[in-house]
């Protein structure tokens, strides 16, 4: 699925948003991947689109330290936790994002979740929200996916 994830970013991300999951599905099918794939990637995708004003607050005002619960503590890997954490420290994601990514990466069922998939997955949670994504934070969390492909 991640190669889905990574496929469209690359492919769509300058028309500012992927086609409708029909046309999606046929050309995805076209560029050759699975149908189980295809089909698990539209779901996620799906439930990126809820992550809305309606589902999820505009801003979340809190001074306190966000704990992970054990489900997100067994989901998301160690070096996916600190990077994380990282990020919202230095203001590259806000608190409601946090929860968005944390969301989308526990809806995934896969344990011990890798930093480059998290990368993965909070650059398409920060597409979805935001028009304009700054290009050093694009860098940032491209740069070890495709390092990790040349090799």
């Amino acid at each position: 699925m991640f190669e889905i994830l990574m496929y469209l970013f690359e492919s769509y991300f300058n028309a500012g948003s992927y086609p409708e999951p029909d046309k999606l599905s046929r050309k995805l099918t076209a560029a050759g991947f699975e149908g189980d794939e295809i089909s698990e990637a539209l779901t996620w995708l799906s439930a990126l689109k809820q992550q809305n004003t309606d589902n999820y607050p505009e801003v979340l005002e809190h001074t306190g330290f966000r704990h992970l619960a054990a489900l997100e503590l067994r989901r998301v890997g160690f070096e996916a936790r600190q990077f994380l954490l990282f990020s919202e420290q230095q203001h590259m994601i806000s608190p409601v994002e946090r929860e968005m990514i944390l969301d989308r990466a526990v809806a995934l069922q896969q344990d011990n979740l890798s930093l480059d998939k998290l990368k993965l997955i909070m650059l398409m949670v920060l597409w979805s929200r935001r028009q304009d994504l700054d290009p050093l934070l694009i860098e940032e969390l491209l740069t070890p996916l495709n390092s990790a492909q040349l090799h």
